[in-house]
């Protein structure tokens, strides 16, 4: 059976880029397994369950499986798990990712293991950001020369106030568009588009929630997998 590893920041995931590519792979019979940095369960971002935000439907799907799948309920310690039994190893976005996730070092091994070795990486929006502190088993930047999307500064200039703090008071680390492209990335986030896929060897990456779907049919391709029915 194909199999995937979830790694999910316990400082704010955001609902629809979590929820969406784990329902569509288990749905494609891929058997997925959620780990966070601590083990504690991965803790929701509220802006992403508010129905203003990203409406009922959705934001009642995400809800749900948040408070019921017992995957995200008891996660697995992300030191305690190798990434080399996977297939995919999948970092959901977030704002909650620039305070754990893509700064973490079994993190940062995670997507090495999976770009270097014979498995898939997904990484999608602010998870895009982990590619900056990221290197290759040579030392080098893994991501250097590859083609990459993920979360615009277009996007994040509507977030931030003028001191770069988050609507909950958290000041930004650093905003992902900058700190990724310094390593030497070909950035385009496509902004006229929809949404922003890209592929690059073993490395996906996603712009945004509205690109959650695509993102991971895209994966469920490069894995030489069905779509699951609809």
């Amino acid at each position: 059976m194909t199999r995937a590893l979830f790694v999910v920041t316990e400082e704010g995931y955001w609902g629809e880029e979590c929820i969406e590519p784990l329902q569509t792979l288990t749905d494609a019979g891929v058997e997925c397994t959620v780990a966070t940095p601590t083990g504690n369960p991965p803790v929701v971002d509220e802006r992403s369950v508010d129905p203003g935000e990203v409406g009922e439907e959705l934001a009642t799907r995400v809800t749900e499986c948040d408070a019921n799948d017992e995957r995200l309920n008891d996660p697995e310690p992300l030191a305690s798990v190798d990434a080399s039994e996977y297939d995919a190893v999948v970092f959901p976005g977030g704002h909650g990712t620039e305070w754990d996730i893509n700064q973490d070092r079994h993190a940062r091994a995670a997507l090495r293991e999976a770009v270097e070795g014979d498995g898939k990486a997904l990484v999608v929006c602010h998870a895009v950001g982990i590619l900056a502190f990221t290197r290759d088993s040579e030392g080098d930047f893994l991501a250097a020369g590859r083609n990459v999307t993920g979360f615009p500064n277009a996007w994040e200039e509507g977030i931030v106030d003028d001191l770069d703090r988050m609507p909950d008071g958290r000041k930004l680390p650093y905003w992902v568009e900058d700190e990724v492209k310094a390593v030497g990335v070909n950035w385009d986030a496509e902004l006229d588009a929809d949404t922003s896929v890209t592929v690059d060897g073993d490395l996906v990456t996603a712009r945004g929630p509205p690109s959650s779907h695509e993102a991971a049919l895209t994966l469920l391709d490069e894995l030489g997998l069905d779509a699951p029915s609809a």
